[in-house]
């Protein structure tokens, strides 16, 4: 029977460095038995070959919050022919703080894994460094929009943003001229060359109104179960962000960082971003 009670630990938003972990296994589950709501997380069709497992801890990110999907692979550690291509990572509908690895089992028998199992999880390394420099990126953009022009753009705010590859993008509230964009880039230059530190943190609302930042207090429903602090993002310096998501050690990482375009639309902008491979 699948555990559906025990929330996973996510170990990579404590060590953003960790592409390996050895973990046990609470459940595995044919993918197209899943409830509806989780089937709809995936969005795709499955087929009788895919499967989703869920493990006491995980370093493999789940896609949201901006940010796709890690890939890779779990193993048996005792069964050397039993292994799992991981395809999609996604949190479980439900809320009950669980991910969900989905997947297929590979190698001659590709049988499959036993409730409490130990296997170890390995992340495409490469696929974790690039989402990490773009969501960085991301965050660092965001900065320079905001210290450039908050006060020049009525209404302004920072809303949402993008760090897939090929659609990376800020949006704010207010409407930013194109006129902008070369002034952008020159202090997201500055912030990029300048090696800002990016430290991770986990708050309660009290530091969020103790660091004036009332307005970033993110909804308690976005907390995991059992826990009291939101993990947030610091671009030492510069600003803040509650965010799950994993990052770079400072903003030099990111490589080079190009402003591609301003779009306005409905008294939003959106500032889209490429990064240099």
């Amino acid at each position: 029977m699948a555990d559906t009670t025990t929330p996973t630990y996510m170990a990579f938003q404590h060590d953003g460095h960790l592409l390996h972990l050895e973990t046990k296994v609470l459940s595995v589950q044919a993918a197209a038995q899943l409830g509806e709501e989780n089937q709809k997380v995936f969005k795709q069709d499955f087929s009788d070959q895919d499967y989703v497992v869920i493990t006491k801890d995980t370093v493999f990110h789940p896609q949201g919050g901006g940010q796709p999907t890690d890939e890779g692979t779990m193993a048996s550690t005792t069964r050397l022919d039993t292994k799992f291509q991981v395809t999609s990572v996604r949190m479980d509908a439900s809320n009950n703080g669980q991910v969900l690895h989905l997947g297929r089992f590979v190698g001659p028998e590709a049988s499959r894994f036993e409730t409490n199992e130990t296997v170890t999880q390995d992340v495409d390394g490469e696929k974790r460094l690039l989402y990490s420099r773009l969501h960085t990126a991301g965050h660092v953009l965001g900065a320079a929009v905001r210290h450039l022009l908050e006060h020049q753009v009525d209404n302004f705010d920072e809303l949402k943003a993008s760090h897939f590859p090929d659609s990376a993008a800020c949006e704010f509230q207010g409407l930013i001229d194109g006129k902008h964009k070369a002034a952008i880039q020159e202090r997201l230059n500055e912030y990029v060359s300048r090696g800002v530190p990016v430290e991770v943190d986990f708050w309660s609302e009290d530091d969020f109104r103790r660091e004036g930042l009332e307005r970033l207090i993110p909804d308690r429903s976005l907390l995991p179960p059992g826990e009291d602090r939101f993990r947030v993002v610091k671009i030492v310096g510069l600003e803040t962000y509650p965010c799950g998501g994993t990052h770079v050690d400072d903003s030099s990482q990111c490589g080079e960082v190009a402003v591609k375009k301003i779009a306005r639309s409905k008294g939003n902008s959106r500032v889209s971003y490429t990064l240099k491979q």
